[in-house]
């Protein structure tokens, strides 16, 4: 079964990203996005461990130890940006100042309905910063397989496991798939190459429609 690549995802979700727009960028997969935003557009790029005004990842050889994002991985600084506390920069988020969230997650209902963490053996043990950012940003986007490595089903008519907050999900993006959560349907916006809609739909635990299809 082919797909896009983890990179081709980032870009698809970076491309959407409009311009101005102030965004924070989940642990995981999400985090690739940064090196994918589009020339000319002013993207304003956020980090929970305090940091306004992030970069792309740095060149090899160049990583500075203590210049990290929130997944503790190395970054870069644009001119103009800046660093402050851990609780100013809840602060932004809480204070609905993130303009997009784009999260990683482990299951999201056709409702928009988002679980990024588990108390199960292999889960995440908490839930961390993901409950402020998926309330307070603007609009949240999610960044995921789109099955599980056993093959189970992540896109569900209903989580399964423990919410970390309900109905705020407004796109995903799958290595097979973009899809929105419309309550009782996943919209499809696109396929990846060579992905059917008999196939995407075998592989999605709700009902799915095409955009411009009725």
């Amino acid at each position: 079964m082919n797909g896009w690549t983890v990179e081709q995802i980032a870009s698809k979700a970076a491309r959407d990203i409009p311009n101005g727009a102030h965004v924070n960028l989940g642990i995981g997969q999400p985090e690739r996005v940064a090196d994918f935003l589009p020339n000319g557009r002013e993207i304003v790029l956020h980090s929970e461990n305090g940091i306004l005004g992030m970069g792309p990842k740095p060149v090899s050889g160049a990583e500075d130890g203590e210049l990290i994002n929130a997944g503790k991985k190395p970054v870069t600084l644009l001119d103009g940006g800046s660093f402050f506390h851990h609780a100013d920069s809840f602060a932004m988020i809480r204070g609905r100042h993130i303009d997009i969230c784009i999260m990683g997650a482990f299951e999201v209902s056709m409702a928009g309905d988002l679980a990024n963490w588990s108390t199960g053996k292999d889960g995440i043990p908490a839930v961390g910063g993901a409950m402020d950012l998926a309330i307070g940003a603007r609009s949240v986007r999610v960044i995921t397989s789109h099955v599980t490595r056993k093959g189970q089903h992540k896109l569900l008519t209903a989580l399964s496991l423990p919410a970390t907050a309900a109905a705020i999900v407004d796109r995903i993006y799958t290595d097979l798939a973009v899809l929105d959560p419309k309550g009782d349907h996943f919209l499809v916006i696109e396929t990846a190459p060579g992905i059917g809609s008999k196939l995407l739909a075998e592989l999605t635990g709700a009902p799915i429609r095409f955009e411009g299809r009725g």
